[in-house]
């Protein structure tokens, strides 16, 4: 199963879970109902713009868009259970490194091929976010303010603020590791 269908059917899982029409969701998104439609059937590919607002409005973030929560007070995930997002189109993998739990933290290893990018627009979307690169670089945008990031530096901001992000590098892979937290999920 492509990961598309993976990810879309999830979406529609969810949605279904919490008795909402399509018309809600793309109402509540910012998106039409045909383009959360096609992203159901898995006949689009979202952007992580997409994926973040669509987890937004279904109250489970990014995080939750990865597969069903594990049991109730889960600790512990193997490296061989780590679900993941690839957003193929955009070069950039985000792999789930922890439990996903009602808390809304999460924490994410992120991999962004050269030349790797969220695109040109702008997003939003529910709660906080800090990381630090591990490996290459990476051009962070808030707001209308921009820095490169080398390996060792770090960031930290409300995801409210509009933002964007990219591996500048035409070469190497860029690795960083990201933390999500939706406080009062």
């Amino acid at each position: 199963m492509s990961i598309d269908l993976t990810v879309g059917a999830r979406i529609r899982a969810l949605r279904h879970d919490r008795g909402l029409s399509l018309e809600t969701v793309a109402t509540r998104s910012g998106l039409s109902i045909g383009f959360v439609s096609q992203v159901e059937r898995g006949l689009s590919s979202p952007s992580l713009k997409v994926l973040t607002a669509l987890g937004d409005v279904l109250g489970v973030g990014l995080a939750g868009l990865f597969g069903p929560a594990p049991a109730e007070g889960t600790v512990v995930m193997r490296r061989a259970e780590r679900p993941g997002l690839n957003l193929w189109r955009s070069g950039i993998t985000k792999q789930l490194l922890s439990p996903s739990g009602d808390g809304g933290l999460s924490l994410f290893l992120v991999t962004m091929e050269p030349g790797a990018s969220t695109g040109d627009e702008f997003y939003t979307h529910a709660g906080e976010e800090a990381g630090t690169v591990l490996e290459g670089g990476m051009a962070l945008t808030v707001d209308a303010e921009s820095w490169t990031l080398q390996a060792g530096d770090g960031f930290r901001f409300a995801s409210r603020r509009p933002h964007r992000f990219a591996n500048p590098s035409a070469e190497s892979q860029a690795v960083v590791l990201w933390i999500n937290c939706v406080i009062g999920r």
